[in-house]
């Protein structure tokens, strides 16, 4: 690219809003020029009005930005929202209507039938439904990225989609990264597991028929399967895993199912976009592997990881899968969501 597309983050202070500036920070297409934030940080520098949380310092072209109001009207017309979902809904409708392209982390407009819920190497043509929202008076949109857990759990699935997935049951071990600035008490997390997330089981359910249904004109069908999710916590820093047993509408070895995960590539991978990882789905023939501390941060962070794909007694196949839960599932995810954008020609 000639010249960068200048991008902006809602919610920039706090730790999504953080993993954005360090995502985007050197990014070839696009460049952070504008900061927003609550009212109580607005006009100061954003060195001043944010407590660093992330690894590595503050990058220091942007911590000498002025942090604005998240009102449209003077940031790019490119944002990413990492809004609290109290704030959310309000704030990214006003952008989208007043013509800002809005690529959301936060939950709340997901399920809505005329925004897609991306993950770019499943279901690309999703995007279709951008056209949908003008029906809604809008001069841009809003496309959305799933919950971090869900991430892995569709990337882990893509692959067996073409044998007809029947039936899920997906177990979460969730870092504690996933709960935000200052998380869980220490005393309860511990040297121990804390089996409820609130709605996140709910979330994973819905979030990944839709990812994995198919594009209806103005909506999308989810896909027919039954869905049950279990979500845990666990004493873990970064990195969400997730044990699945699937059944399947036709007969499959298992060494062909192994085929399909290590040839798996998509939309992402042909166009070169530059956070497209270059194996989305890596397989590990470890026995015991994939773990956080040491597959979490494969590919940048971009790729999910999945191991000890075997028989299953109950259904028909269960493995395992690991997707880093503050870039794949969240910063990383919305960003590649842009970069798909702007591919289509969507953000001329």
């Amino acid at each position: 690219m000639s010249k960068k597309i200048q991008v902006g983050v809602l919610g920039a202070t706090g730790m999504v809003g953080q993993s954005f500036v360090k995502f985007l920070d050197g990014h070839p297409w696009f460049e952070l020029t504008w900061v927003g934030a609550s009212d109580r940080s607005a006009g100061k520098k954003y060195s001043e009005a944010t407590s660093w949380r992330l690894d590595g310092s503050m990058p220091e072209r942007i911590a000498g930005l002025t942090v604005s109001d998240c009102k449209p009207g003077n940031a790019p017309k490119l944002v990413f929202s990492a809004m609290d979902a109290a704030v959310a809904t309000e704030i990214e409708r006003a952008f989208a209507e007043c013509g800002h392209f809005v690529v959301s982390n936060s939950k709340n407009h997901r399920m809505e039938s005329d925004v897609p819920l991306l993950v770019p190497e499943i279901n690309p043509d999703h995007l279709k439904l951008l056209a949908v929202q003008k029906k809604r008076g809008w001069k841009g949109a809003i496309a959305t990225n799933p919950n971090c857990s869900t991430v892995a759990l569709t990337m882990g699935l893509a692959p067996m989609k073409n044998f007809g997935i029947q039936t899920i049951i997906a177990t979460t071990m969730q870092a504690i990264s996933g709960a935000g600035y200052p998380g869980v008490p220490s005393m309860d997390i511990m040297a121990n597991v804390i089996p409820f997330i609130g709605g996140e089981e709910g979330k994973m359910e819905i979030e990944t028929q839709k990812i994995l249904g198919t594009l209806a004109v103005d909506h999308i069908d989810p896909l027919p399967a039954k869905m049950s999710a279990h979500c845990n916590r666990v004493p873990v820093v970064d990195g969400h895993t997730v044990t699945v047993s699937a059944a399947l509408k036709e007969k499959v070895t298992l060494k062909d199912l192994i085929h399909a995960y290590e040839t798996y590539t998509s939309v992402p991978q042909q166009r070169n976009l530059p956070s497209a990882p270059k194996k989305p789905v890596l397989y590990l023939h470890e026995e015991n592997r994939p773990q956080p501390r040491r597959d979490a941060g494969r590919e940048n962070g971009m790729c999910v990881t999945v191991g000890r794909l075997r028989h299953c007694p109950v259904l028909d196949y269960k493995f395992v899968c690991l997707g880093h839960n503050t870039i794949r599932g969240a910063a990383g995810a919305a960003v590649l969501n842009a970069e798909l954008m702007y591919s289509e020609g969507l953000l001329d």
